[in-house]
């Protein structure tokens, strides 16, 4: 396994912790770490299960109380991993996005919904809708 910290290709495990996992040590840099390190599981008791239904609960549309309600999970547990799931998110977008060409951009719906407004907000363009 490749050190996180000083990207040494050959760390070697290291005893456990206390929760069971593998840690590993660097002959180079003499620090320790799980594999969950840079991770949505790192330093959390939840299962990689259970941060998938979190997430997929948050994604439909389901409210943050109501997720940690389902998850039986405290409010902060839920918060928390929404969160760092966002950031990773960013990052990941970030980097892809970085090579887009961006000669032209075609914006439909965005203009039809401001089109839509300013002809409700014209004094000059009201209209009379009749039901038929």
């Amino acid at each position: 396994m490749e050190c996180p910290y000083c990207e040494h290709p050959k760390a070697h495990k290291h005893d456990r912790t206390s929760k069971g996992s593998q840690r590993f040590k660097c002959p180079k840099c003499g620090r320790t770490f799980t594999e969950t390190l840079n991770t949505l599981y790192y330093r959390r008791q939840v299962r990689a299960a259970e941060v998938a239904t979190i997430l997929q609960c948050h994604s439909e549309g389901s409210s943050l109380r109501g997720v940690a309600r389902t998850s039986k999970r405290a409010y902060g547990t839920v918060v928390s991993l929404i969160n760092a799931a966002s950031q990773k998110a960013q990052l990941v977008h970030n980097q892809e996005v970085q090579e887009v060409d961006t000669n032209q951009i075609v914006a439909d719906e965005m203009w039809s919904f401001v089109k839509k407004n300013r002809s409700s907000a014209s004094p000059m363009n009201e209209k009379s809708e009749t039901a038929g």
